[in-house]
C-alpha cells in the first residue's frame, strides 16, 4: 500500500480537461464585459491639487430645475450618450486637457457665411493651421462632438437668445456656423447699428437664434468720442434692449466680463457709488468685481422676477469669463504667438481671471437657490474659464486683418487676442452647451 502507484480516477481527468477548455472560453467572455465597464464607468482616481479651480470648490456643470423630480449633487453634472440610461456617469467638464483630433472642426470659414470678419482667421491667411485639430478631453467621460441635428430638436419652435457682449457674439457665430452644417439659417432681423441686434430663422425646425449687445447687462452708457471719456452704469436697473424681449424667449445666453475693466462710473438710482479709473473726478475707486456682481445680480434677480412670476420658466445659461493672452499689453503690441496649447498643469487659472470666474459661478449659484419657488426655471453656469485659458494658440492675433504681413513685417501689428478665431476653441463652449440641454431635456423626460 505504502509502495504502490496512485491511481487518478476518471472522473477527476475529465473535469480537468473539462476546466481547460472552457477557461479561455470565459476569460474571451469576459473580457469585452470588462472594457464595456471600464469604458463606461471609468475608475474615479483621485484629482491632482494641482489641477482644482482656485478659491472654490471645483465646480462642475450642474443643473437647477423645480421643474424636476430628480435631485442631483450641486457638484455633478451627469452625463450619458444614450437617451433614456439610468446608470449615469457623474462627468466635470472644467478639469480635462487638450488633445490632439485628426478630424478637425465641422466648418471652415470659407463655408460658413456669419462669421465677423475679424475672426475669420483662416480666409485672413493664418498660415498655421494645427489650432484647428485639439479636442478637450475632460478627465472622466467623453465630450461628444457637436450635434447640430440633436440641437436644432431642442431648440425647435424656441427662441434662444445670447446676450452680453462681444464674447457672446463670439459664442454665437460658432453655434450658428455648426448649426448651418445641417440646416441653413435665414437673417430676419438687422439693425443699422454694426449689426449690434441681429436674428436668425431655422425654416426646418422654426427655431430662432438671436444676439443682443448689452456688454454690461444692466443699464450702461457708453463712452463716446464727443463725450465723457468713461462709460457710466445703473447697476440697479437691468438693460431693458434685451430684457423687454423675455417674454418671447425660451433660453437666455448671458456672457460679460471684458467692458468691467474699461474706466466707468457707477450709480444706484441718482447715487453714485463710486468709478474705476477715473482721475480728475471726486468719486471713491470701486473695484470692478463687486460691480460684475453687482450687474449679474441685477440681470439673473429681474429674469426670474419676469419670468417665474408668469409660471411659464426660462433656461437660463452664464458663460464663464474668457482669458485673454496678451503678451505685452494689449495697447502697446502685445501679441499672442504660442501655437499650441498649453499642457496640463503648465498654466494655472489665477488672479483677475479667477477672481471674475469665481464671482460668476457663485452669483449662479446664489440665483438657483432664489429660482426653486419658480415651476420650470433652470439655470446654470457654462464654465468654460480654465480649458480657455489653455488655448493662447486659438486667437486670431495679427489675423484679426487680413494678410498683415503680405508687405512684409511691419514695426508694429494689431493684435487680437481677446477674441477667438472660427472655427477654434470656441466651439467647444457649444459642444458643452449642447449636454447641459441634453441633460434637461432627460431631466425633463424622466420627471
Amino acid at each position: 500500500m505504502g509502495g504502490g502507484t496512485a491511481t487518478i480516477s476518471p472522473f477527476k481527468d475529465q473535469t480537468h480537461s473539462l476546466a481547460k477548455k472552457i477557461l479561455p472560453w470565459t476569460i474571451y467572455a469576459l473580457l469585452p464585459i470588462a472594457l464595456f465597464r471600464l469604458y463606461f464607468y471609468p475608475l474615479q482616481l483621485p484629482q491632482s491639487s494641482t489641477d482644482q479651480l482656485p478659491n472654490t470648490t471645483p465646480i462642475t456643470i450642474s443643473s437647477s430645475s423645480s421643474s424636476s423630480s430628480l435631485s442631483l449633487p450641486p457638484t455633478q453634472f451627469y452625463s450619458s450618450e444614450e437617451e433614456g440610461k439610468t446608470n449615469e456617469t457623474p462627468c466635470d467638464y472644467t478639469r480635462g486637457r487638450w488633445v490632439h483630433d485628426r478630424w478637425g472642426p465641422l466648418y471652415n470659414g470659407t463655408t460658413c457665411g456669419t462669421i465677423k470678419d475679424g475672426q475669420n482667421c483662416i480666409s485672413h491667411g493664418r498660415p498655421d493651421l494645427d489650432y484647428l485639430y485639439w479636442r478637450w478631453k475632460p478627465k472622466q467621460c467623453k465630450l461628444p462632438r457637436f450635434e447640430p441635428n440633436t440641437f436644432l430638436e431642442l431648440i425647435r419652435n424656441k427662441h434662444i437668445a445670447f446676450v452680453g457682449d462681444s464674447m457672446a457674439r463670439n459664442q454665437l457665430e460658432s453655434l450658428l456656423c455648426m448649426l448651418a452644417t445641417a440646416s441653413a439659417p435665414n437673417l430676419v432681423y438687422r439693425d443699422s447699428e454694426e449689426n449690434k441686434f441681429r436674428r436668425w430663422n431655422f425654416p426646418s425646425h422654426n427655431a430662432t437664434v438671436s444676439v443682443y449687445w448689452s456688454p454690461f447687462l444692466v443699464k450702461g452708457i457708453e463712452k463716446s468720442h464727443g463725450g465723457p471719456n468713461f462709460n457710466k452704469l445703473y447697476l440697479d436697473r437691468v438693460d431693458e434692449k434685451w430684457a423687454s424681449d423675455l417674454d418671447r424667449i425660451d433660453m437666455v445666453v448671458l456672457s460679460i466680463g471684458h467692458w468691467f475693466l474699461h474706466p466707468a462710473v457707477y450709480l444706484e438710482g441718482d447715487l453714485v457709488l463710486g468709478c474705476h479709473y477715473c482721475p480728475g473726478l471726486n468719486h471713491t475707486e470701486i473695484g470692478f468685481y463687486e460691480v460684475l456682481l453687482k450687474g449679474l445680480r441685477t440681470s439673473l434677480k429681474t429674469i426670474i422676477e419676469r419670468r417665474g412670476s408668469t409660471g411659464n420658466g426660462i433656461d437660463v445659461i452664464v458663460t464663464t469669463f474668457s482669458p485673454a493672452h496678451f503678451e505685452g499689453d494689449w495697447d502697446k503690441a502685445g501679441a499672442c504667438p504660442k501655437k499650441k496649447p498649453y499642457k496640463e498643469g503648465e498654466k494655472q487659472l489665477e488672479g483677475m481671471d479667477a477672481e471674475m470666474r469665481k464671482t460668476e459661478v457663485e452669483e449662479v449659484q446664489a440665483a438657483k437657490e432664489n429660482a426653486l419657488q419658480f415651476s420650470g426655471f433652470r439655470l446654470e453656469s457654462l464654465d468654460v474659464t480654465k480649458l480657455s485659458l489653455m488655448r493662447p494658440d486659438g486667437h486670431p492675433g495679427p489675423y484679426m486683418y487680413p494678410f498683415p504681413f503680405a508687405n512684409g513685417v511691419t514695426e508694429r501689428v494689431q493684435n487680437d487676442c481677446v477674441h477667438w478665431c472660427l472655427p477654434g476653441p470656441i466651439d467647444t463652449w457649444n459642444e458643452i452647451l449642447l449636454q447641459v440641454m441634453k441633460k434637461w431635456e432627460g431631466e425633463l423626460r424622466r420627471g
